[in-house]
């Protein structure tokens, strides 16, 4: 049986109640949502990085949702929480070494006006994603850019590359693989098609990270409600 397509007022009814409902967002009541075409505009200010992106991932888990953009502002309005950017690249520093999911001795870090940018290179992309997780947990941390590369080592050819994430697809019960297409040039992957959540879409670029020999994953794939 067909499921009827949400109106914008429906998904913004159930995007303020699930940011009311995540304890990591904080107070719901400082974030605005606005809500065209299934497209999730958020506003408004909270006091950490960390909130900012609890409330990005609280939209994108609402049904119906096709992109949800993150206008939200970090304003840091705890004292202690007013740091020099030189405590803060510490800071963010010895939280990186401390972490056994991030290779040590790779990831540079550089702060100013407590925005960090991370550079470096790693083997996996989880390791980059977990570098990126540690920093905008870091007090005084307003915004997080991760220019950190991916260099897997060993050869592996394109066609492994292709016939991996396939499979990879096809075992996932997250993904339809049959509505998405998968190309590789080199290390670049490039997935298109059509699914019908952000976390499906999500599900299949994570699956393609996963394939070893993958340096960049270029997710192209539309998300159409049901």
């Amino acid at each position: 049986m067909a499921v009827a397509t949400r109106t914008d007022a429906e998904i913004l009814e159930s995007v303020l109640a699930e940011l009311e409902w995540d304890p990591e967002v904080g107070r719901a009541d400082d974030i605005a949502v606005l809500v065209e075409d299934a497209v999730v505009t958020l506003s408004g200010t909270v006091d950490s990085y960390a909130k900012k992106l609890a409330a990005e991932r609280a939209a994108l888990r609402v049904g119906g949702v096709r992109a949800v953009a993150n206008d939200i502002a970090v304003r840091l309005v705890v004292p202690t929480h007013d740091r020099t950017d030189a405590s803060i690249a510490k800071a963010v520093s010895e939280a990186l070494d401390s972490n056994v999911l991030v290779p040590k001795g790779r990831i540079k870090v550089a702060v100013e006006l407590g925005r960090v940018t991370l550079e470096g290179d790693v083997d996996w992309q989880f390791e980059r994603e977990e570098a990126e997780r540690t920093a905008r947990r870091v007090d005084g941390v307003v915004d997080v850019t991760n220019e950190i590369v991916v260099k897997p080592r060993g050869n592996v050819t394109e066609a492994e590359i292709k016939s991996g994430i396939e499979r990879a697809l096809l075992r996932s019960a997250e993904v339809d693989a049959e509505q998405i297409k998968v190309i590789v040039e080199g290390g670049r992957v490039i997935l298109t098609g059509v699914v019908h959540s952000w976390a499906e879409r999500e599900a299949a670029e994570q699956a393609a990270w996963r394939a070893p020999g993958v340096t960049q994953v270029v997710n192209k794939i539309e998300v159409r409600p049901r």
